[in-house]
């Protein structure tokens, strides 16, 4: 094993250890001034069943985790394997990341992706720093799910397609 330190070597090695792990990929998104922000995330996971809550990792950076500043309502869409697409154009830092993206807005102006696999209505329930990030746990409000849609994977730097394993035989 090799010893982690600080500067860009680290940061490039952290980067590809942290690839190892497969992820999902969501949306965060809402209604902000009355216009959709929103961006892709693959650090989401469920927290508890009692309080509903999940979490969710943004860089502290973010320009669009600090548009959505006040925000009382956030939808989580969990995107299918058909979206790759989607989270392209939610991972770009300039242009309408909405353009041709099919959304609903719920009347709390949470901001769903249409054809995802789940739909999370949350509310902020609490944040803190964690390193140069922020780690904000999310309370779960109301929720929809399509388990038939196999979800959008992202492994080792690129969108990947689950594969259902053959029946073993007995």
């Amino acid at each position: 094993m090799e010893k982690i330190s600080s500067g860009a070597e680290a940061k490039k090695a952290l980067r590809q250890l942290y690839g190892c792990f497969p992820t999902g990929v969501t949306a965060l998104c809402a209604l902000s001034e009355g216009q959709p922000i929103g961006m892709a995330l693959s650090s989401f996971t469920s927290v508890s069943m009692d309080p509903p809550l999940v979490s969710v990792s943004l860089q502290s950076t973010s320009a669009t985790w600090a548009s959505l500043e006040g925000v009382t309502a956030f939808g989580l869409s969990v995107l299918s394997e058909e979206q790759e697409q989607v989270c392209s154009q939610l991972s770009q830092k300039t242009g309408d990341r909405f353009a041709g993206v099919s959304t609903t807005t719920s009347e709390s102006g949470a901001v769903f992706i249409d054809g995802a696999v789940a739909w999370l209505e949350c509310s902020l329930h609490h944040r803190f720093e964690a390193g140069d990030h922020e780690i904000a746990i999310l309370r779960v409000e109301a929720a929809k799910a399509d388990p038939s849609q196999a979800p959008l994977v992202f492994h080792g730097s690129r969108f990947r397609k689950l594969v259902p394993h053959a029946p073993v035989a007995a």
